[in-house]
């Protein structure tokens, strides 16, 4: 069973994730998704419109995501990638080149970005409209 992993905060998710989750299930058999804490937002400078439990239920009704796993820090990733026998680590390529440490513990690939939308967008719209 080939088990990729991606990691994100998915934060009022939108046609991107979910292609995104999509394109990052294809490259294996099992997707886990290693979700950004409530904590380790406010530690990166982001606030969540959603918590952590309702982002989390979203992303476990989805049929490409077969695990949802809690991201509490930046360094997990490795302990990650072996507690769960990661073949491949997938990220979008906004993030190119930041995760190429990991190529030693297994594949790292960088998927483009859906073009015209992301979740900061859709706060500014709505903060701008409302």
């Amino acid at each position: 069973m080939k088990r990729v992993i991606t990691y994100g905060t998915f934060d009022i998710l939108h046609p991107g994730h979910i292609r995104l989750l999509n394109r990052a299930r294809q490259l294996g058999d099992y997707l886990i998704v290693g979700l950004s804490t409530d904590e380790f937002n406010t530690m990166k400078g982001k606030t969540a419109y959603y918590t952590f439990e309702q982002r989390k239920d979203i992303l476990e009704a989805l049929q490409d995501v077969d695990k949802v796993i809690p991201e509490n820090t930046w360094g997990q990733k490795i302990t990650d990638i072996a507690s769960y026998s990661i073949d491949t680590f997938v990220m979008g390529n906004d993030w190119e080149g930041e995760f190429d440490y990991l190529k030693e513990h297994c594949e790292v690939i960088y998927l483009p970005r859906t073009t015209g939308i992301s979740t900061t967008q859709i706060k500014k719209d709505l903060n701008k409209n409302g």
